[in-house]
């Protein structure tokens, strides 16, 4: 039987859009029961009493759903925060954002091209920074990953930068391990952040809506935030001591370990990895420990040592010029001279 070409063409744009029509009728289906079995899944957990101690992920829907009550299914709005109260929030981490701003345009440049978004966020998990391509910025602006989207465990339930807040520790959410269903289709993952003292202040978040992004793909991501991460806060550890020396105690592939000495060679500020590193306490801060007391020196340093170092350095700065070493010192040439003897220097 011979079409009827003109018929065809005819019926062609009706046939195109019941096509269609079907296409997202299906896809529409599908989602649905996603949605269902996901929010069964996410039941079960929660009924069960030792669900808690068997993952981060199930820790986290527990925290989700019976200590702050929130439903899987509801679909409500993202939330978020007032312009003022946004820019409040900026003011208050300024030497954060200084300091991460610019690794911000670094690290999107080599996440862009596959649909990755990065934020910063405050320790409320409030987002203060965002960098998104224009073609996907749609998408992330109307899940609520955008400048001023409120991202708390409280708030959204399980995700990359609320979870990683509550935890203190790198978190990978991948899509389904969300706890609400209207984010399952995310993949975030974070890093936090800590100040010069140790304490958290935010979460570094790289995140991806979509369908092609697979978990492969979030393990290696993850290991661009938690380097991104550490930048930040040696960043913010360095500017925070500019005046002092700043001592890299760190390991080969360690975390940024950082210790920061003054004129006397006494510590006075240790990131959060030199802390953990070498058990350092506020309390051991406050108590001025010497740098070479933290790092494990072998011998106890000597006012001899000490007296020796002293005269070597303003001779060394004075060109060797005993005169000028001495008024530098504020002492006279022949003290000068009588100490330099004491300690075994020789005259030059």
């Amino acid at each position: 039987m011979a079409l009827d070409l003109d018929l065809v063409c005819r019926l062609q744009p009706c046939l195109s859009d019941t096509l269609e029509k079907l296409a997202i009728f299906d896809e529409l289906r599908y989602r649905g029961t996603m949605t269902e079995r996901h929010e069964a899944i996410v039941e079960e957990v929660l009924q069960s009493s030792s669900s808690a101690a068997h993952s981060l992920v199930a820790a986290s829907w527990c925290r989700s759903g019976l200590r702050h009550g929130l439903d899987a299914g509801a679909n409500r709005a993202s939330e978020l925060v007032s312009g003022s109260d946004l820019t409040q929030r900026r003011q208050r981490h300024e030497l954060m954002l200084d300091v991460a701003r610019p690794l911000l345009d670094q690290l999107f440049q080599a996440v862009s091209a596959t649909g990755c978004a990065v934020m910063l966020s405050d320790n409320n998990g409030v987002v203060l920074e965002a960098r998104s391509l224009a073609g996907d910025r749609e998408l992330f602006e109307r899940v609520g990953l955008t400048p001023g989207g409120v991202w708390s465990e409280s708030r959204e339930g399980t995700n990359g930068i609320g979870t990683c807040l509550i935890e203190g520790r790198p978190v990978t959410i991948h899509r389904n391990e969300h706890f609400a269903t209207r984010n399952i289709g995310i993949s975030c993952m974070d890093a936090p952040v800590r100040d010069a003292t140790g304490q958290l202040v935010g979460a570094l978040d790289i995140s991806n809506c979509r369908d092609d992004h697979s978990a492969a793909m979030g393990i290696l991501v993850q290991k661009i935030v938690q380097d991104a991460a550490r930048r930040i806060e040696s960043g913010i550890f360095r500017k925070h001591f500019a005046a002092h020396r700043i001592v890299d105690a760190n390991l080969a592939g360690g975390d940024a370990a950082l210790l920061a000495v003054d004129q006397d060679d006494l510590v006075i500020g240790a990131t959060f990895a030199a802390r953990h590193r070498f058990g350092l306490t506020d309390a051991c801060l406050e108590a001025r420990r010497t740098a070479s007391d933290i790092l494990g020196s072998e011998a106890a340093p000597s006012l001899h040592d000490s007296e020796r170092a002293v005269l070597r350095r303003a001779l060394a700065q004075a060109g060797g010029n005993a005169t000028q070493a001495a008024k530098d010192l504020g002492i006279g040439r022949a003290t000068l001279y009588r100490r330099m003897e004491k300690v075994g220097l020789q005259r030059s």
